[in-house]
């Protein structure tokens, strides 16, 4: 009897969980890896709460993908690689079939495991820059810009208000970065186009986090650059642009990253930071429809994940754009793989390398103005390299520059070297027409 009574509450037990077991397996699963804590807090958080929002969106107003709700776990790694990889490791088996590490460093230590593990990773304007080639970085996507095509967008800035590249020879051109790989990486592009056009490259290494930069702006003070490449994240962009205004440097001889060119960057500095420029991917402001979306279906409702005057800012938009084009993704993969089907790791790097957001697309999704035109394949997981550069007037950004395109002719070859030189030192063989279908 005792056993009859086991097996009985047992089947019952599998009739009670069935359907939350279905359900769940309908549920497509984010996995938002963020800081919110620490020196680099400041510029993460609306960076995470503009995804979290995104995702909140497509579930209240669209009901998912194709019925497919989106859910969401995060997990704080305060910007360390160790426990960005913990992260990684703790949520990968909880169906997440993609991850923005949102670091630089994090993204290096995961990009072999993901490759035994099927799930592509996305980095947005970050990462390693050589991953644009998906011939060898079947996982890894760069998506809209790498740090190669920041500093080579910057340097085509800089000899346009020269007057043209000619014009570099003998120029100084110091770069402050931020001693991690984040900071480093745009150095063999600089080296490149310093070769190629005889300006001096004067490297300024900035210790992590950057809360102590006096020896380096000294050092600014002391080489007198024509003008300086700031390659910093969180607390280190305000700290250098007030040292640069302690030491008299031109804020409008200062060119920052995108990733050094938000609201949390100036607005401590405020009148102190005006004329400082820094490019940009995206745009920011409350009037794109996707915006104005997220207020309606998200903010309104009490469902927000941040304050509602942090919508639409710089990171926060880059959240959303982030957000979208993994959603998209998703969506791509499901026209191949099946509408209202949760898609795995691998089916979404498929959509990932099908990407075809033109401007109809683009207005559909309500990114009009926000960003450029998205086209990726299995070769080029990039998709875009334009950018834009923005100044500060002392309250608000102001784009100042057109739309510029990075050189290919000088990245493409860049980035086949390391490529094949990541793939030798790997063993790793370049992917068959074959398994670019897969």
């Amino acid at each position: 009897m005792k056993t009859f009574i086991t097996c009985a509450a047992l089947a019952a037990l599998q009739l009670v969980v069935a359907p939350a077991a279905v359900a769940q397996a309908k549920e497509q699963f984010f996995p938002l890896l963020v800081y919110r804590t620490g020196p680099y807090s400041p510029n993460g958080t609306p960076w995470a709460n503009g995804k979290q929002d995104y995702i909140k969106l497509i579930n209240a107003r669209d009901g998912g993908v194709n019925g497919v709700k989106l859910s969401f776990e995060e997990c704080e790694t305060g910007y360390a690689t160790d426990k960005g990889v913990e992260c990684y490791e703790r949520l990968k088996g909880k169906g997440a079939s993609l991850f923005d590490p949102q670091a630089t460093g994090i993204t290096f230590a995961l990009t072999d495991k993901v490759a035994a593990d099927k799930i592509p990773l996305i980095t947005l304007g970050y990462g390693l820059s050589a991953s644009a080639d998906g011939g060898v970085f079947a996982w890894n996507f760069p998506l809209m810009g790498s740090y190669w095509t920041a500093a080579d967008i910057l340097i085509q800035h800089i000899a346009k208000k020269e007057g043209g590249l000619d014009k570099l020879k003998g120029k100084k051109i110091a770069l402050v970065y931020h001693d991690s790989p984040f900071g480093k990486e745009p150095i063999p592009l600089l080296d490149e186009r310093q070769k190629m056009h005889g300006f001096e490259l004067i490297k300024i290494p900035v210790t992590a986090p950057g809360v102590e930069q006096k020896s380096a702006w000294l050092e600014v003070r002391k080489q007198r650059p024509d003008y300086v490449l700031l390659w910093g994240w969180g607390v280190m962009n305000s700290t250098a642009l007030k040292e640069a205004q302690a030491t008299g440097y031109p804020r409008e001889k200062m060119y920052g990253v995108w990733w050094s060119g938000a609201e949390p960057d100036v607005k401590d500095v405020g009148e102190g930071a005006k004329g400082y420029n820094a490019l940009n991917l995206n745009t920011s402001g409350q009037s794109p429809k996707v915006i104005q979306d997220i207020l309606k279906f998200v903010h309104a409702k009490g469902q927000g994940t941040g304050p509602k005057d942090e919508v639409g800012s710089v990171l926060y938009t880059r959240g959303v754009v982030i957000q979208a084009l993994a959603v998209e993704a998703v969506r791509r993969a499901q026209e191949r793989f099946g509408k209202g089907k949760v898609m795995t790791g691998e089916q979404v790097r498929w959509g990932l390398e099908n990407l075809a957001l033109d401007d109809k697309k683009l207005a559909a999704l309500g990114l009009t103005g926000v960003i450029r035109p998205v086209s990726t394949s299995c070769s080029d997981h990039q998709g875009s390299t334009w950018a834009r550069v923005h100044t500060w007037d002392g309250a608000k950004w102001n784009f100042s520059s057109d739309w510029y395109e990075a050189d290919a002719q000088i990245i493409k070859p860049m980035v086949k070297a390391a490529a094949d030189k990541y793939a030798g030192e790997r063993k790793i063989t370049r992917r068959t027409p074959a398994d670019c279908q897969s």
